[in-house]
């Protein structure tokens, strides 16, 4: 599936119309964002209660809690549809820069958008978290003009969607034994490997892919691209979850020609753009660990432990405290790293601290809601936004692996911040 084939593409390098000069005040934008919402999408209304007259279960999509939604085809086009509405109006890539249709503002514009935008009804933007969280922002940084001519622009518009082809099955947390290789051939390379764990790779247009190019040693033989995924030789298979859904694939990559105008960064200083794109999704992921992902809201939770009648149980009023502090102390954080980075500073361990922060908040969170719906967690009781917690609870888990695992967070943390010694290598051929 392609959401570019066949749309309206603005000419990238050129901002919409609907761009403000810089100097536009925070008021000024606000009334322009309110007005652009009114007219295009619908306040958000209070949750109705599924009918179950007819035995059917209670969840209803808006009471489906979930980690991992098991994006389809269709909902990446919702959700494109949405982003060329918001990207036209000047609100698509409201930090970026205006000659690559960036508005060109500063974040405190983008949060105020976003806080306008959570409101009313639009579509879920999941299926595009890849490509604005990662593949954007890396593009923008290391792209050539001609990689960023084709792709990026269409990425914040909505006319492409991005995914990320770094891990493989044995290069996990370890992403520099991966063993895709890419050959340079005249003005172009050829790409021949297999990657998985791909979030999106079945809807997606680009893959922003890590490959071997060259036998020197590790860390210095690795070279990042961007693959067209609809390009001769890509196969995407989808991997089934407990969930039951599938979000992640398997990439295969035979013989895939990419140019070399499609490189981001210099021949075997992957590992560079490599890091700046885990910087850039433990970014985007940490930001949700205080509150990002609408599933912190304390006043909602609380009235939810209310409704269930176990507010007054000592325990979950404890877990519910520690869920609470826990999203305080992640916006904190939030906060101090954001403050860095408009400084100049370059973000560091703080973006792993914060990812730490969400998955320990998604894993407080999980235990408040199992100890407060017991059984109905499990059964549906026609009670609403019971049953619903499943999915959410099965999907913590796997939280924890993306970005890095929780292990790699910890080991970044503790050398780079805490200047403790590295983890000692495991001897081998011990004796028996």
């Amino acid at each position: 599936m392609s959401t570019a084939r066949g749309s309206n593409s603005v000419f990238a390098g050129q901002p919409t119309a609907a761009v403000r000069d810089a100097s536009e005040s925070l008021e000024e934008f606000a009334e322009r964002a309110q007005a652009f919402l009114m007219s295009a999408a619908k306040p958000l209304g209070v949750s109705r209660t599924p009918s179950t007259s007819d035995g059917s279960p209670c969840v209803s999509e808006e009471d489906r809690v979930s980690l991992f939604r098991g994006s389809t085809v269709e909902d990446a086009r919702a959700a494109c549809d949405w982003r060329r509405q918001v990207f036209d109006a000047g609100f698509g890539w409201i930090k970026g820069p205006k000659e690559w249709g960036g508005a060109g503002l500063s974040g405190k514009f983008e949060k105020a958008y976003l806080q306008f935008e959570r409101q009313y009804e639009t579509p879920s933007p999941s299926p595009l978290g890849v490509s604005l969280g990662m593949v954007g922002p890396t593009l923008n940084q290391f792209g050539s003009d001609e990689a960023k001519q084709r792709w990026l622009t269409g990425l914040y518009r909505g006319d492409f969607i991005g995914c990320q082809l770094f891990s493989e099955p044995a290069a996990g947390s370890d992403l520099a034994s991966v063993k895709t290789k890419a050959i340079a051939n005249d003005d172009h390379w050829i790409v021949t490997g297999q990657k998985v764990w791909t979030s999106g790779a079945h809807y997606s247009d680009v893959g922003l892919v890590l490959a071997r190019t060259s036998p020197s040693p590790r860390h210095g033989n690795l070279t990042v691209f961007l693959v067209d995924m609809h390009a001769p030789g890509v196969e995407v298979k989808p991997l089934r979850q407990m969930t039951g859904e599938a979000d992640f694939n398997e990439v295969f990559l035979d013989n895939v020609k990419v140019e070399d105008a499609y490189r981001l960064g210099e021949i075997d200083e992957g590992w560079q753009v490599a890091m700046a794109t885990l910087l850039h999704e433990r970014g985007a992921i940490g930001g949700s660990g205080s509150g990002g992902t609408g599933l912190f809201d304390m006043n909602k939770l609380a009235a939810m432990l209310i409704s269930l009648g176990v507010d007054g149980d000592p325990m979950i009023r404890q877990q519910y405290a520690t869920v609470a502090t826990g999203v305080a102390a992640a916006k904190a954080m939030r906060s101090r790293a954001e403050a860095a980075m408009k400084s100049g500073q370059t973000p560091g361990a703080e973006m792993s601290l914060s990812k730490l922060a969400l998955t320990r908040n998604l894993a407080a969170l999980s235990d408040l809601v199992s100890k407060a719906l017991g059984p109905k967690l499990l059964m549906d009781t026609h009670e609403p936004r019971t049953y619903a917690w499943t999915e959410y609870v099965l999907g913590v888990p796997g939280f924890r692996l993306g970005g890095g695992t929780d292990e790699i967070q910890r080991n970044i943390i503790a050398e780079r911040v805490l200047d403790l010694p590295k983890e000692p290598t495991p001897r081998r051929n011990l004796p028996h």
